[in-house]
């Protein structure tokens, strides 16, 4: 079976090999595995099935590897399948990941009921590849019931991720001070929970006055409409002693529950729904300027650009319309 010839029956029935070969295909880049692709994910839709789409990024070294295996491991436990899609950097030279985050899950995954998939982000705004969102849809249609959207990390442009997940973690270390200053404020507008990792053995201390910190900061910041009284929150766990966990899925459910009963739950996905259109046009034409005619006229326009016979403003009028016109084709 080649990556262009899914069983769509065997993907729902949990086939972990047309999994792997349907999440290969939906990455692709190549325009026959494309249709294919969309013919797949069109008939995995009618399958209906919903997962719970959590997010989660962190600064390096904060232990997000091991918290995702430290917690996917508590959700299989309680019975619940778990994907993770760890969305690494990708290699300059060769555009694969880099990371290899599921050699740092041994343990999750060898668990049966864990699906673990590193895919490169290709350079993709926030971290996020391109695809992972269909990658997610995959999963949702094999039966997961959790997937965990790991992105790069803090310091890229990660509120994409919200318009992937239905929840979104912040993952951070004992720290204080300066590094309490660091954490961009845009990731925090964004973030439904702060979880401060490592609270344990000399840094539970630490831990705990980190939390406090950022629970007072997150204060600050002006109240969501669809948070409820408490949310965003910040809380503190050990992916090493597995303290924590349960709290916090505790409180993950308790504000899925409330934004399900409230109609916010549907209303975002709705909205995302609308956004990946816009995002998925966007790609679309972006990609009519990967034409060999295409590259030569932009390149012809840079060179007059930088010899000084035209502006840049007219030459980009010039090559739009020249585009629109399908002068390249």
């Amino acid at each position: 079976m080649g990556v262009s010839k899914i069983d769509l029956d065997k993907l729902l029935s949990g086939d972990r090999r047309a999994l792997s070969k349907a999440i290969t295909l939906v990455e692709s880049s190549r325009s026959d595995h494309r249709a294919a692709a969309l013919e797949l994910l069109e008939g995995a839709s009618k399958a209906n099935r919903q997962a719970l789409r959590i997010g989660l990024s962190g600064t390096p070294g904060v232990g997000k590897s091991t918290f995702i295996e430290s917690f996917g491991t508590y959700l299989t436990d309680q019975g619940l399948k778990v994907a993770v899609l760890a969305v690494d950097p990708s290699s300059a030279r060769t555009g694969g990941s880099i990371l290899g985050d599921k050699t740092r899950m041994d343990r999750l995954s060898r668990n049966p009921n864990a699906f673990i998939r590193p895919s490169p982000s290709q350079s993709h705004l926030g971290g996020v590849a391109r695809r992972t969102r269909e990658a997610v849809a995959i999963c949702e249609a094999a039966g997961f019931d959790v997937v965990l959207i790991e992105t790069v990390g803090v310091g890229q442009s990660e509120t994409i991720v919200s318009q992937i997940s239905d929840l979104f973690l912040l993952l951070l270390a004992p720290a204080g001070g300066d590094e309490l200053q660091g954490v961009k404020r845009g990731i925090m507008e964004i973030a439904d929970m702060i979880l401060v990792n490592k609270a344990d053995g000399d840094l539970m201390a630490t831990a705990t006055r980190t939390c406090a910190d950022y629970a007072g900061a997150l204060r600050l910041l002006r109240s969501r409409p669809n948070d409820p009284d408490g949310f965003p929150m910040a809380m503190t766990v050990s992916a090493i002693e597995e303290s924590g966990l349960s709290d916090a899925w505790d409180k993950i459910n308790e504000l899925i529950t409330w934004r399900r009963s409230e109609g916010y739950f549907d209303h975002t996905r709705q909205s995302q729904v609308a956004f990946w259109f816009k995002e998925d046009i966007r790609q679309m034409l972006l990609s009519q300027l990967d034409g060999a005619e295409t590259r030569e006229r932009m390149d012809a326009l840079e060179r007059a650009i930088q010899a000084g016979e035209i502006s840049a403003s007219l030459a980009a009028d010039s090559f739009i319309n020249d585009l629109k016109s399908k002068r390249f084709d």
